[in-house]
């Protein structure tokens, strides 16, 4: 993840164990320390380090309003756990959406568990963190898709190649005051129709579903 960062951050310091040193290329840095493995696990949080740590610049973007009309995006509405928030991010690289637009009591985009989950696509994804009810009030003819247990089923639904995908809380789901500005609401049906089963779906596995499927329907 160090080197997928390299390039778009600002790299201002790299530890790493010497072993680790050995048998890959360091990224450039303006302080490298290397050190022994015992050391480096006393400095690292995670239980199974894999040898490198960095310390690099935050990115700094600025949110063009002109994207909402031009590109696919995600906004996310109270997504809390960094986890999820870091998990979303990958899945939005993956499927090639690079603006991810966060309400701000949403989780902090710079948490170590959400960089960690982000495997790399924080340098490829752009997050902005914005009041997300005063911009989906501004929009004009832009469609908003939201997932909601009584939607439509959104492989049945409509898509558009540009425009927001609303994902909600992992608890609450999308609040009132966004779903109000939801001009679509989708589903993503459980099979078969009608069996008893899980209430819901983990934020990222929907998140996941949705967007795999707006891009199928992009196929040539």
């Amino acid at each position: 993840m160090v080197t997928d960062l390299h390039g778009c951050f600002s790299c201002r310091m790299v530890v790493a164990t010497e072993t680790w040193a050995t048998s890959n290329v360091l990224p450039e840095a303006t302080e490298i320390y290397l050190t022994d493995s015992t050391t480096f696990q006393k400095i690292s949080s995670q239980k199974q380090p894999q040898g490198i740590l960095a310390v690099y610049e935050k990115k700094t973007v600025q949110f063009d309003p002109g994207i909402l009309s031009r590109e696919l995006l995600l906004m996310l509405d109270n997504v809390q756990d960094p986890g999820n928030l870091g998990t979303i991010l990958r899945i939005a690289d993956w499927f090639g959406i690079r603006h991810v637009i966060c309400s701000p009591d949403s989780a902090d985009i710079y948490n170590p568990k959400t960089i960690q989950s982000t495997m790399g696509a924080l340098a490829r994804v752009d997050v902005y963190y914005q009041p997300l009810q005063e911009l989906l009030t501004s929009l004009d003819n832009i469609p908003v898709y939201g997932t909601f247990l009584d939607g439509d089923s959104i492989y049945e639904t409509e898509l558009s190649s540009t425009g927001i995908i609303v994902m909600g809380n992992e608890g609450n789901g999308i609040s009132p005051e966004i779903e109000k500005l939801v001009t679509r609401k989708i589903l993503i049906p459980s099979f078969p129709v009608g069996q008893p089963t899980s209430e819901s779906l983990n934020v990222g596995v929907a998140t996941a579903i949705v967007c795999a499927e707006f891009r199928r329907r992009m196929q040539p």
